[in-house]
């Protein structure tokens, strides 16, 4: 009876996972397939649709590698945070309490209501206007420092310092520009040529900073750790 049942259980999760991969897909399609695109990505789409369409873990891969040097009980700042997901799903069950921003108007909202816990505060507000008062142990910035001129990354990089202090820690992700010059999409205000091209941003005011990538058919994407104090991303 156990094998039974289990069997058609499965056979039941199949087909809703079908059918919820192509309502993913529908929404993909219209948010990202219709001008005007979004400046933040909702990433039930990767875990929903894309992941199994495509065997891209590059989204599981930005939620770890910032896991991997969250201090256990900190006090986190998430800037650019999108949809809140990794804030919700890598984050919150190792942060004390998060506090996670975006300027988007739409983002928030959605943030608050598919990704919400308990320690995540959401708010809405332009980093380029401040940021909230620290100290914080670990900041993240992820897949959003290339929506920034270099003028505006050197300025907020300058507040993420003040607000790290001596011994917290920024992580986060982007990706280098195409091999033709031209944006992968045409909100970023800056791309990066490579690692080095990345790094120079972090070095002005930065003790260790770590660089390194990982390629994929359709993207070459740049992760970075920095910090006053060596980070050991292994434990």
């Amino acid at each position: 009876m156990k094998r039974f049942l289990v069997s058609v259980l499965k056979g039941i999760n199949w087909f809703m996972r079908l059918l919820v991969g192509w309502t993913h897909f529908a929404q993909f399609a219209l948010q990202w397939g219709i001008k005007p695109r979004p400046e933040w990505f909702d990433h039930f789409l990767d875990q929903y649709w894309q992941w199994g369409a495509t065997n891209n873990s590059l989204w599981v891969e930005r939620g770890v590698f910032s896991r991997l040097v969250l201090k256990e009980n900190s006090r986190m700042l998430e800037i650019c945070c999108g949809d809140g997901f990794n804030a919700r799903h890598f984050y919150s069950t190792r942060a004390k309490s998060i506090i996670a921003l975006d300027f988007d108007e739409d983002a928030i909202p959605h943030a608050r209501r598919y990704n919400s816990a308990p320690n995540i505060t959401f708010v809405k507000q332009d980093v380029r206007a401040g940021l909230p008062e620290g100290p914080f142990d670990n900041i993240v910035w992820d897949a959003a420092i290339e929506h920034f001129t270099e003028k505006e990354i050197d300025s907020i990089m300058g507040a993420i310092v003040e607000r790290l202090g001596a011994d917290g820690i920024l992580s986060g992700y982007t990706l280098t520009e195409d091999k033709t010059g031209r944006k992968s999409n045409a909100l970023h205000e800056y791309e990066f040529k490579d690692k080095e091209d990345l790094r120079r941003f972090f070095t002005p005011h930065f003790k260790f900073v770590r660089v390194w990538d990982t390629i994929y058919p359709t993207r070459h994407n740049l992760y970075f750790v920095a910090s006053q104090h060596a980070v050991e991303m292994y434990g």
